[in-house]
């Protein structure tokens, strides 16, 4: 969960696991899958005077600054951090980056530190209050929020998860074939809907229909 003053991330209640900033501001890599960048952020969609609140948790390469996986979730709790986790690892299972992230309860977690050693990869964390620790990640979501977000008022869940899905899908493959993960992780949505992969961009345009029926 995220505890901000000023926009900025602090240190998670009672953490299981901390480690030092090992990315040290170095925005760059030199080969795909050298270091990989997470956060979770936060939406409101709005139903008469009732707010309600959607989670999206995404992984970014900074090679490319693609979107590895994401996830969107009614809640943020552990399960949207360790769903795009394990969704990342299953499509790049010899992938054993730096991972970096804030110091969010999620990835203070001993069970995520585990998964992290078992996938052979090494947990950076930014410090505290030092939210340019995690500046691209933080910058993916500025940009989508500005494009998309910003000044609208999404009336439905569906409407909001719908942008969500088609703006990143669209940032990474306007004209070619769907290689993130994505997943609606509340529980309604059957296997084989959960992750999208490979699928030709009329194909997820046909889905609309779809998802927005499942999440009516």
């Amino acid at each position: 969960m995220k505890f901000r003053k000023q926009g900025c991330t602090k240190n998670a209640f009672d953490p299981q696991v901390t480690t030092q900033n090992l990315l040290h501001r170095e925005f760059w890599a030199g080969r795909p899958n050298e270091k990989w960048l997470t956060d979770v952020t936060e939406f409101k969609w709005y139903e008469g005077p009732i707010v309600h609140k959607l989670y999206l948790s995404a992984i970014l390469d900074l090679y490319d600054r693609r979107i590895v996986s994401y996830v969107i979730s009614d809640h943020n709790d552990n399960p949207i951090v360790f769903d795009t986790f394990k969704a990342t690892v299953k499509a790049n299972p010899d992938a054993h980056p730096l991972f970096h992230s804030d110091r969010g309860f999620q990835y203070t977690n001993q069970t995520f530190h585990h998964m992290l050693e078992e996938a052979g990869m090494t947990q950076s964390m930014s410090r505290v209050a030092h939210c340019i620790d995690n500046g691209p990640m933080e910058g993916f979501w500025g940009i989508l929020k500005r494009e998309k977000y910003y000044g609208s008022r999404f009336t439905s869940k569906q409407e909001l998860v719908w942008m969500i899905l088609d703006y990143i899908y669209l940032l990474q493959h306007p004209a070619g074939t769907a290689q993130s993960w994505c997943c609606y992780a509340n529980g309604k949505v059957p296997d084989g809907i959960c992750c999208v992969k490979n699928l030709p961009r009329a194909v997820l345009l046909a889905a609309k229909s779809y998802f927005i029926s499942l999440y009516a």
